[in-house]
């Protein structure tokens, strides 16, 4: 099979000829129809994510495929088409995946849209709903409102009846945030985040992949007993949260690694892909997709998300 694979870190990925996986005891072996590709694919190629692959290896961690093998006790079959996490190994014509990570995608849902919803969309869900606990009425302060995952997450927040504050940079990001539901917009070039989010009512919830001076100012801007996600360091600096902020306004910050749960409890990884399949059906999301590249331009994918080109989600149809 064809990979595009990474041998030293920091270097670009290579495409491989390589031998097709086998799957081990609860796994499948499928066919890739389409990758998401994610920025903690491009932490994965500079050394610098949480979980480091033995090299070589094949980032993309999110995907849509057709299952080719199963092992024993596995319920589904071959020729079911499925969306999974994989961890790694998603940019090849072929990758193992957990069972347990695998949720039948329905025929009306593309591969490219179902590559593109476990990952930013889980993230979202999984933050918002099972650790935050967003009700509706709160208000919701989302950074890096028109990225990868911080879109899903203006979209997923608006839905679970939350008003969602947007912050991203321009007026064309913003504009992306404000389609998928946004009441309010922020931008993080030209204004203050604290004053103009304490103006609208203050944060309830904050949702946080970028970091830096943005998460300074928004948990200056948190109402008491708010909670806030770190969810990533966009901006390449991991933020140390003063314990007396925490004190006089009773916050709570709540640590949400999505890949943790891919290894200690894939179920609800797939409880979550099963809400968004739902959802997807009734109309209520729709992934936002900037750009379709073919397996060998994987390259080119992961340099979209570095230069912060793309709105939404990069996919690699292969």
């Amino acid at each position: 099979m064809r990979a595009m694979r990474l041998h030293e870190l920091g270097a670009k990925l290579q495409l491989d000829e390589v031998d097709v996986p086998d799957p081990g005891p609860g796994h499948v072996l499928l066919r890739v129809k389409a990758c998401g590709v994610n920025f903690a694919d491009t932490l994965m190629q500079s050394g610098q994510y949480q979980e480091k692959p033995e090299l070589p290896f094949a980032p993309g961690m999110e995907v849509c495929g057709v299952v080719e093998a199963t092992t024993p006790g596995v319920a589904l079959a071959p020729g079911n088409r499925v969306a999974a996490t994989t961890g790694s190994g998603g940019f090849a014509e072929y990758v193992v995946a957990p069972a347990a990570a695998c949720v039948p995608v329905p025929d009306q849902m593309s591969d490219e849209e179902a590559a593109a919803l476990p990952v930013a969309y889980g993230t979202s869900h999984v933050a918002l709903a099972y650790r935050a606990a967003l009700q509706p009425g709160e208000r919701l302060l989302v950074l890096g409102a028109a990225g990868g995952v911080g879109l899903t997450a203006v979209e997923i927040g608006k839905l679970m009846g939350a008003e969602v504050i947007a912050v991203a940079r321009g007026s064309e990001k913003l504009s992306v945030a404000r389609s998928k539901g946004a009441d309010h917009l922020i931008d993080s070039e030209t204004m203050d985040i604290r004053d103009v989010a304490k103006g609208l009512g203050g944060a309830d919830v904050v949702y946080d992949p970028v970091g830096g001076e943005q998460w300074k100012a928004a948990l200056r801007a948190c109402n008491p007993e708010a909670r806030l996600l770190p969810l990533g360091f966009a901006s390449g600096e991991v933020p140390q949260i003063p314990a007396n902020i925490l004190l006089v306004k009773n916050l709570d910050v709540i640590g949400f690694y999505w890949g943790a749960y891919y290894r200690f409890k894939p179920e609800v990884l797939a409880a979550s892909f099963r809400q968004l399949v739902a959802w997807f059906k009734d109309g209520k999301i729709q992934p936002h997709i900037s750009n379709v590249l073919p397996l060998e331009q994987g390259n080119e994918a992961l340099d979209l998300l570095k230069t912060r080109q793309a709105t939404g989600k990069v996919v690699l149809k292969i």
